[in-house]
């Protein structure tokens, strides 16, 4: 997690391959030759960036090109072009093939899995305490320092306990350390893998996976199109996208950057959330407070709740089956926009999934991150500190309620506040989680029967929303970007719905 928010080699890969995507649509009157091409514009051949020499990094950049088309990895034992299934992706239409996180076999580096090791900082103790504890005698003296037969050690970490100089250290896999649901499993080679029947799509492996082995696919290139067409597209954009694009570019140049790109509208999800708010402090009443149900479980993180379902069947009829703030605002949007297409932009990759879903209708018909949105205000040249706006322009449709969703532990207060104002002899207790190994533990306790009579907020990102894995800047300043537009909300909380 200590490299989050660092402009690091591996996201500005990430946003050049968003740019040149969009550039491609923006651009392009030949996508297949110009894709093919663009492996070549983005290296160096005498002097590659991220990789060990240029063929590898080019074939690693081929893949990032397909997924950020939308299309899935080509197989390695299979000779599939580059440009293969490009034709069917160039529409003006939501395009998705599953799975949405995919690992580059090209790119992964086939880190440790869980091994300890001894480093150059062992002093050889005349008491190697190392070797005194381990319980499988796999530690013995090579070469005048203290050595572990991985073929004897059993991964206990006593060794690394006793060590007084800490020169063991225990190597993991970033990705896999990072996963809250232990989705990451080995393919035949060593490299990572991610078991799709686990994965419930959070991003934590792909924001933490020093190699850039892991991505997501994209739809930017299919958003711009539908632009391209004439259609009507509003824009819906998620809370935590204040300070995403600059710690002077204000909310109004946002919304003007938005609709340079071709947006029609501009709503916040907040709106959505607001609604979220009341309907889920009337559902903890009406069915916590009375017995119907042990506890409830917000909605509004997708991995959250796709993480209960999966793993926590038991759960299933505590989940709020109230709107999430995404859909609950596009239905909003579609009541006076009936004919448009309406786009989700935030922080959170698996709201691509949400977006997709069959048994509920989203009425959202495109999902793009802040950091694709990035890339499409980078192809067109759009620079959003320079953008003059004027008091129409300016985002304020909702209550600092809704906007507090961004941060873990907001959607919890939100509907707290609105108990306490709305209803306010019920007692309401709280519990939130962030991240989903926190979240599993906090849902063993409610399978268990610990947390009765509770309103429990899962986030499947630490620090919530700001913490997804398409943000753009660091979680703290997130944080405290958030919390300035939380208090310039004209409202604090959002009125009932009158009978």
């Amino acid at each position: 997690m200590s490299f989050r928010g660092l402009d690091t080699e591996v996201r500005k890969l990430r946003k050049e391959t968003f740019k040149e995507i969009a550039n491609l649509a923006y651009n392009s009157a030949n996508i297949i030759d110009d894709l093919e091409a663009l492996p070549y514009k983005m290296t160096d051949a005498e002097n590659p960036r991220f990789w060990e020499n240029i063929y590898r990094e080019r074939a690693v950049i081929r893949e990032r090109l397909r997924l950020a088309m939308g299309l899935s990895l080509r197989p390695e034992d299979k000779p599939v072009h580059a440009t293969e299934g490009v034709d069917e992706s160039n529409i003006a239409e939501k395009y998705y093939e599953p799975p949405l996180m995919q690992v580059i076999p090209s790119a992964c580096n086939a880190c440790a899995e869980n091994m300890y090791i001894v480093t150059n900082q062992c002093k050889t103790c005349t008491a190697q305490p190392c070797a005194k504890v381990c319980p499988r005698e796999a530690i013995s003296l090579v070469d005048g320092k203290s050595y572990i037969d991985q073929e004897k050690c059993v991964k206990c970490g006593k060794c690394k306990t006793v060590c007084p100089y800490d020169a063991i250290s225990r190597q993991v896999r970033p990705c896999a350390a990072a996963c809250g649901v232990s989705a990451i499993v080995n393919d035949e080679y060593g490299r990572a893998h991610i078991d799709s029947e686990k994965c419930v799509s959070c991003g934590m492996c792909m924001v933490n996976c020093p190699f850039g082995a892991i991505a997501d696919k994209s739809q930017i290139f299919q958003l711009i199109r539908a632009i391209q067409s004439g259609r009507e597209i509003v824009a819906e954009i998620a809370p935590a996208f204040v300070g995403q694009f600059g710690a002077n570019v204000t909310p109004a140049q946002i919304k003007e950057g938005l609709k340079q790109l071709g947006f029609k509208y501009v709503y916040e999800v907040a709106i959505g959330a607001d609604q979220g708010a009341m309907a889920e402090a009337k559902h903890y009443v009406e069915a916590v407070t009375t017995g119907k149900l042990p506890f409830l479980l917000t909605s509004c993180c997708p991995s959250w709740s796709m993480m209960a379902r999966k793993f926590f069947p038991e759960t299933i009829d505590s989940i709020s089956n109230e709107l999430t703030p995404m859909v609950a605002t596009a239905r909003t949007i579609k009541e006076k926009h009936p004919e448009a297409s309406i786009v989700f932009i935030g922080p959170c990759a698996s709201k691509k999934l949400e977006a997709s879903r069959k048994k509920v209708r989203s009425d959202v018909d495109f999902v793009i991150t802040f950091e694709e949105l990035a890339g499409m205000f980078s192809a067109r040249n759009i620079v959003l500190s320079e953008l003059e706006t004027d008091e129409s322009d300016e985002i304020k449709d909702a209550t600092s309620a809704g906007r507090g969703y961004a941060v873990a532990g907001g959607v919890a207060e939100a509907i707290r506040q609105c108990i306490e104002e709305y209803y306010p002899d019920t007692e309401v207790l709280i519990e939130h989680a962030e991240g989903l190994s926190e979240c599993k533990k906090i849902l063993a306790l409610a399978k268990a029967g610990k947390k009765n009579g509770c309103l429990i907020e899962g986030m499947g990102c630490p620090g919530g929303c700001v913490g997804g894995a398409g943000t753009n800047i660091p979680i703290v300043k997130a944080n405290q970007e958030v919390k300035k537009f939380v208090a310039s909300a004209e409202r604090k909380l959002p009125l009932p719905e009158e009978d």
